[in-house]
């Protein structure tokens, strides 16, 4: 019996250390298919039931983060990888700024076996959430940022329920089959590789969100939010 754990848990090692390091390789979208994705992931989540509890959150954010396919896997250890991008927002005009492409990957442990994947979108709550986007080194979800599922069945006065609580507040649609989900311990950071691209030279995140999003390529994305936010009214 002991010798059947060991050799399981010696595979889950193997089948994590596949992902997360071959994963990047795998996947490596474009700037323009990630913002395609990301519209996709928007108009998904805006005919759900409770999506105007996201929208009324989305009113008052500094930011929202967008990963149209985090990929996990596990049995009984688990690990994730998804690509996505981050834009600011100015609460006082609405204008939007960016955006800057990211990565999160991780690992997990307790309950959960399978695979799947997860259309992923961080409300980015306050100041605080805001800048642990603009830095080059990677931020630890529930470690050095504090997130927590996003509520729903609400609508009026989610916000102020929420305000000072948690920096980032998450929501997502999920399919395939998987147990014990949690961004507990999921790592995110800038994807430079993909900025480069999309911004076509050398550029961190903090200059990228300080830059309006008035590029043709975000007008989609940006009407699909705003679209999303009237919701909440």
């Amino acid at each position: 019996m002991a010798k059947t754990l060991e050799t399981l848990q010696v595979s889950v090692s193997l089948i994590l250390i596949c992902l997360l390091v071959w994963a990047p390789v795998v996947s490596g979208a474009s700037a323009g298919v990630r913002i395609t994705e990301s519209i996709e992931t928007l108009q998904d989540m805006a005919k759900e039931p409770d999506a105007r509890a996201m929208a009324t959150l989305l009113q008052k954010a500094q930011g929202v983060a967008i990963f149209p396919s985090v990929i996990k896997a596990g049995v009984l250890l688990g690990g994730k990888y998804g690509e996505g991008l981050v834009i600011q927002r100015n609460q006082e005009d609405g204008t939007w700024y960016g955006p800057s492409f990211i990565t999160m990957k991780g690992v997990s442990y307790g309950l959960q076996f399978g695979v799947q994947s997860t259309a992923l979108v961080l409300v980015i709550n306050n100041e605080k959430g805001m800048e642990s986007f603009r830095g080059t080194q990677r931020v630890t979800l529930g470690g050095d940022i504090g997130v927590a599922a996003g509520p729903v069945g609400r609508q009026a006065g989610a916000s102020t329920d929420v305000d000072l609580q948690a920096a980032i507040y998450s929501y997502s649609i999920s399919k395939g089959i998987f147990a014990g989900f949690s961004l507990e311990g999921a790592v995110i950071e800038a994807d430079e590789d993909a900025n480069h691209a999309y911004w076509g030279k050398p550029i961190g995140p903090r200059q990228i969100l300080g830059i309006e999003a008035t590029d043709r390529r975000m007008e989609s994305l940006l009407e699909e939010l705003e679209n999303l936010m009237a919701l909440g009214n």
